[in-house]
């Protein structure tokens, strides 16, 4: 759909008045806006950064041909006239490509920083999260935006090489040359669409084969599930088995809470879930909630993560009543930072929150200015800390405010930016 709007804008570019060039990228990228708000609204879980990248391309295309052009009837600067869209022959393409190319760069380059991207991921949850669903969008993702970067930087050099070599620039008109430039963005974008739409249909086709696609008919027949996780902790050290079975590779072991169930139910209440925990850890604790998600892809389907705190050292609890051990919390930071691919996918997550919400905390006030200036400090924190804080893991404010701070680059502009629209000094500013 972005690549057929991007189709009309240039179609519309030659056919009416050279000078609505701009005026139509504009037209065409309202048309992507509305598409990405209305994906926003309808809550679906699907990934639109190819829209998005394509709606970036069309607005830097209209404000640097509207530059140039503006800088060249001021006289500050020289154009070839096929640049310039007061007068025929203006050819779209020659500026079109190279920066839909730039920008898609540009956007791969920050695939996982941006602002669009974040915001997806503190509404739907990580690619972690999200299972084999959510790692299919981030990779595919990337792949589209790939695509799309080498697409335009194959038609710029096409376009550029057949300008300076084929191009008649003596004419006034050359109608013949237009309609070459025309149709060689057309059959690239074509092949382009064909090849993707190839290899989307060879991978539902995989999936289909080894029964990882759901229809509509499975999934509403689907019954409702709450999948419950819980960290069992004593001091500073985490009951955990180093020999669970990784998901992905059944021959590979890795390190995960051994205390996971489901509850084929929509919700549960507090002394429930304290009951399931008592009953599989076999002695009495102290419950507190860390944070849940819906399942954006399952709407059927939720995950709640719980502490479970027992008093006491762990020498007191030398057995328990499913396999595994008392690790060194600090043991497992280090695990973490030096080899994460040996902890379950799903623990590396929580354990990300867990560590980001906590330091950030300590280092950043609400609005992202550092509490201690010299940025050298490093904080450490441990599991005691974690049981007597009241640190609110549910809420993303401390991760955006871990992603948008006064460390990050065009901070102070974006709170300027915050402060001329009058809008509330706080970390949802980023």
């Amino acid at each position: 759909m972005g690549l057929l709007i991007l189709l009309v804008v240039m179609f519309l570019s030659q056919a009416l008045p050279y000078y609505f060039s701009p005026i139509v990228a504009l037209v065409g990228a309202a048309v992507m806006y509305t598409m990405l708000y209305n994906n926003k609204l309808k809550n679906l879980p699907s990934c639109m950064i190819t829209i998005y990248a394509l709606f970036c391309c069309m607005i830097s295309y209209s404000f640097f041909s509207i530059v140039i052009n503006v800088l060249y009837i001021w006289g500050m600067l020289e154009l070839p006239k096929e640049l310039v869209f007061f007068h025929p022959p203006f050819i779209s393409s020659l500026i079109l490509d190279p920066i839909c190319a730039v920008t898609l760069l540009v956007i791969y380059c920050r695939h996982n920083n941006l602002r669009y991207c974040l915001n997806c991921k503190f509404k739907n949850g990580f690619s972690i999260e999200r299972g084999k669903f959510g790692e299919l969008l981030h990779k595919e993702s990337k792949n589209q935006l790939l695509n799309l970067f080498l697409l335009f930087t194959i038609l710029s050099v096409i376009v550029w090489i057949y300008y300076f070599t084929h191009y008649d620039r003596s004419a006034d008109i050359n109608k013949r040359d237009m309609y070459i430039f025309s149709w060689l963005n057309l059959m690239m974008i074509v092949l382009d669409e064909a090849y993707f739409a190839f290899r989307y249909y060879n991978l539902y086709l995989d999936y289909q084969e080894s029964s990882e696609i759901i229809t509509e008919q499975e999934l509403s027949d689907m019954t409702v599930k709450t999948y419950l996780r819980f960290y069992v902790i004593c001091g500073n050290s985490i009951y955990l088995n180093d020999k669970m079975v990784d998901p992905s590779m059944p021959f590979r072991q890795i390190i995960d809470t051994p205390f996971v169930t489901k509850r084929n139910v929509n919700g549960i209440t507090t002394a429930e879930v304290e009951g399931i925990i008592h009953k599989m850890v076999g002695v009495p604790g102290h419950l507190r909630f860390f944070y849940g998600r819906k399942n954006p892809d399952l709407k059927k389907h939720s995950l709640l993560r719980y502490f479970y705190f027992l008093d006491g050292t762990p020498e007191d609890y030398p057995e328990m009543r499913v396999m595994g051990k008392w690790i060194d919390f600090n043991r497992v930071k280090h695990v973490y930072n030096q080899s994460p691919t040996l902890i379950n996918k799903m623990m590396l997550s929580d354990i990300s929150r867990m560590t980001t919400i906590v330091l950030t905390q300590k280092i950043f006030d609400q609005r992202g200015y550092r509490k201690i200036k010299a940025k050298s400090y490093q904080p450490t924190y441990d599991l005691l800390e974690v049981r007597d804080s009241d640190y609110d893991f549910q809420d993303d404010k401390w991760i955006r405010v871990a992603m948008f701070n006064s460390d990050s680059k065009g901070f102070f502009m974006r709170r300027l930016w915050k402060k001329m629209l009058n809008q509330k000094d706080d970390a949802t500013w980023g």
